[in-house]
């Protein structure tokens, strides 16, 4: 009786799905000579040709096709099986910014245990690049330009749609970056202050507060000490709560906020991934009347 090596299966499996061994080997996360080298060997020993292989992909055969009915739904049946004996709560671990984390994130996780009692919610505050193949990270999120990382998938999620915010007491119609740089001006990490006022030929003021992350400059703005530039995202709470407005905004720019993820299957993954988007997505864009 031949034994049949179960990742055999599963590359089989996969290959079928997906019309080719390239793009089967991006979902389970190994090389296409691998996959395709597991296919000819069950080939080999069920002495079975199962694809026929075209210059765009593969096309199973008809005994190939017979086979995959029955391979697919005893490996549905395998994982169905699994998924019943793993513990009730799973973890994801979710990689953020910090001031992402602080300002946008924490005050929601609320609702998502209430909508998600059977995950456990892990939060990663981080700003370097994740490595998934190394790193415990099941999503991250990052702010830049669109990344381009090896078998992930990445999608923008949020605009960054900078504004300028300050405490409602001080000055709210500046209309020019030179108006702007008359107040006292609060950067943080990224000095997007510096980079703007230099690249319009402006001086940049000798006297500015500043902070490493962009939630501590937000705070700062928040009690009165300045005008600080932040992704909206970052300030929508603090806006709709009356304790910034916007004074300004510069013109658009290409970065944003990406989640990224391994292209491999998470069921649980996916729920916050589902979450995060529905979450973000309802965030007005909205402008305090000066």
């Amino acid at each position: 009786m031949t034994r049949i090596n179960l990742n055999s299966l599963s590359m089989f499996d996969a290959a079928a799905q997906h019309g080719s061994f390239r793009r089967a080997a991006e979902a389970l996360n190994l090389t296409q000579g691998a996959v395709a080298q597991q296919v000819r060997n069950l080939e080999k020993q069920t002495q079975t040709q199962l694809f026929h292989r075209l210059p765009q992909g593969l096309s199973l055969t008809e005994e190939g096709r017979s086979y995959h009915e029955a391979v697919s739904a005893a490996l549905r049946q395998i994982e169905t099986a699994t998924q019943a004996l793993e513990p009730a709560t799973q973890t994801v671990t979710l990689s953020v910014p910090p001031s992402l984390a602080s300002k946008w994130l924490v005050p929601r996780l609320a609702g998502f245990a209430e909508q998600h009692p059977e995950i456990s919610l892990h939060i990663h505050a981080s700003e370097t690049r994740t490595d998934f193949a190394k790193d415990a990270v099941d999503i991250a999120i990052r702010q830049g330009p669109p990344p381009s990382l090896p078998q992930t998938h990445s999608e923008q999620w949020a605009p960054l749609n900078l504004v300028a915010v300050t405490h409602p007491s001080l000055p709210a119609d500046l209309k020019t970056l030179a108006q702007i740089a008359a107040h006292p001006l609060i950067e943080d990490g990224h000095q997007r202050w510096k980079t703007l006022l230099e690249g319009n030929s402006l001086p940049y003021p000798n006297s500015v507060l500043s902070f490493n992350q962009t939630a501590l400059a937000i705070d700062a703005a928040i009690t009165g000490q300045g005008i600080a530039l932040a992704p909206r995202l970052l300030v929508q709470d603090a806006l709709d709560q009356g304790h910034l407005t916007v004074v300004w905004q510069p013109p658009p720019t290409a970065e944003a906020y990406h989640l990224i993820h391994p292209t491999s299957r998470h069921p649980h993954r996916q729920r916050v991934v589902e979450w995060l988007q529905q979450e973000v997505n309802p965030v007005p864009l909205r402008t305090q009347p000066t």
